[in-house]
């Protein structure tokens, strides 16, 4: 094996897991057991194994340290400051995540004492920079509101243009105006109805709608 005179950073992956729940953007975050920072609250993540690409370590770190599993993961950005971690030079690729509220299945495992999610407006103090990748994320997830399909990632299988309408609502903070709204989705040819109506709540039947590329996050302009 060729050994190299310069010293190597290590690798490590974050990942910031957005849901909508209670009419609020939510954040998943741990609270490690171990130093560095034990006993903070910090996103989920870990080193980088030897044999695994990045997409695969974001992917497992996810699942061993929250439970969570088969989620929409895109990297975000690449967080390399020469003292960000105080045990050695550590590189950290950040993702983000988001997921349906009907798929929120947590546990905490392996360096996490436990696991929560946490409105925007209420985080505790973060380990690491794990704050600022958090506003990177944040801030990237509103922007792709105007060009992308991203934020359907957090519906269920079947929806209303009510629901989906709450969903940008809650990530932009903002009122949007329904007739103008439902004109925009239904110009993008990214829903389909499903032939069923919303039942059993106050108001008259809605009509149920469907992605009809559930597995894809298209660019609309």
């Amino acid at each position: 094996m060729h050994s190299y005179k310069f010293p190597h950073p290590a690798v490590s992956v974050d990942i910031v897991v957005f849901t909508i729940r209670d009419n609020q953007l939510k954040l998943l975050l741990i609270r490690r057991a171990y130093s560095p920072h034990k006993g903070k609250w910090a996103l989920p993540g870990g080193f980088v194994d030897i044999t695994e690409g990045l997409d695969e370590a974001a992917s497992r770190e996810l699942q061993e340290e929250t439970g969570v599993s088969s989620v929409y993961l895109e990297q975000l950005y690449t967080f390399g400051k020469p003292k960000r971690d105080p045990r050695e030079r550590v590189i950290t690729v950040a993702y983000y995540a988001l997921i349906p509220s009907d798929k929120m299945q947590l546990q905490a495992a392996t360096d996490a004492a436990a696991v929560g999610w946490f409105g925007m407006n209420e985080l505790p103090k973060l380990a690491f920079d794990h704050a600022d990748i958090v506003l990177m994320a944040h801030q990237r997830l509103v922007s792709k509101l105007d060009y992308s399909t991203l934020a359907f990632q957090f519906l269920s299988e079947s929806f209303t243009l009510h629901e989906l309408q709450d969903i940008y609502q809650i990530i932009c903070q903002q009122e949007l105006d329904k007739r103008n709204f439902r004109k925009w989705i239904l110009s993008l040819n990214q829903i389909v109805e499903t032939g069923e109506k919303r039942t059993g709540e106050a108001h008259r039947p809605a009509k149920l709608y469907k992605k009809k590329y559930p597995d894809q996050v298209a660019i609309i302009r």
